[in-house]
């Protein structure tokens, strides 16, 4: 997939085509669920399951105690409630995340959905790659493929419209 200029990303647009991707790779899945990572995934997932009629399977994971980083950056200022209320055992999980970046998030996400049961699969689907993986993960749907300038991180943000924006920002020391 070809790199995107990351100051030109439509977020809605890119909505639309993992939309269209989850939608086929979940087709015919055993027990598909949907779980969000706070907070862009989290998002993304309400989303999905709302547009995929998967509203009763729809989960989200803070993964800040589930970290690799924990111990040298603390608590975010805000954790957020972890919320599964389905049974994971046997299930198809599609694990969301925003931007899918070094791995490490994946990761602690895969962790914490192992400790309420055993998945049958987990999909990962990002609205954007950027890579730089330092881990090997990669993401069975994404929309784009795009790389920031160092000391940069793309966010996504969610208007009181639910609308997505993308925007680049100084990464936090």
């Amino acid at each position: 997939m070809p790199q995107l200029d990351p100051q030109h990303l439509d977020a809605e647009a890119l909505y639309a085509a993992l939309l269209d991707q989850v939608r086929a790779g979940i087709a015919g899945a055993h027990e598909p669920a949907i779980v969000g990572i706070h907070s862009g995934g989290a998002w993304i997932a309400e989303r999905l399951a709302r547009d995929l009629g998967l509203t009763q399977r729809l989960g989200v994971l803070d993964v800040s105690f589930y970290r690799d980083d924990y111990a040298k950056k603390g608590l975010p200022a805000e954790v957020k409630p972890t919320n599964i209320g389905f049974d994971v055992a046997g299930a198809t999980i599609v694990l969301v995340d925003d931007v899918l970046y070094t791995g490490r998030t994946t990761r602690a996400a895969i962790n914490e959905l192992f400790d309420y049961g055993r998945p049958a699969r987990i999909l990962l689907a990002a609205l954007v790659d950027r890579g730089e993986r330092q881990l090997p993960v990669a993401a069975d749907f994404v929309a784009a493929h795009t790389r920031v300038g160092a000391g940069e991180a793309l966010r996504l943000r969610q208007a009181d419209t639910g609308q997505f924006k993308l925007t680049i920002e100084r990464e936090n020391a």
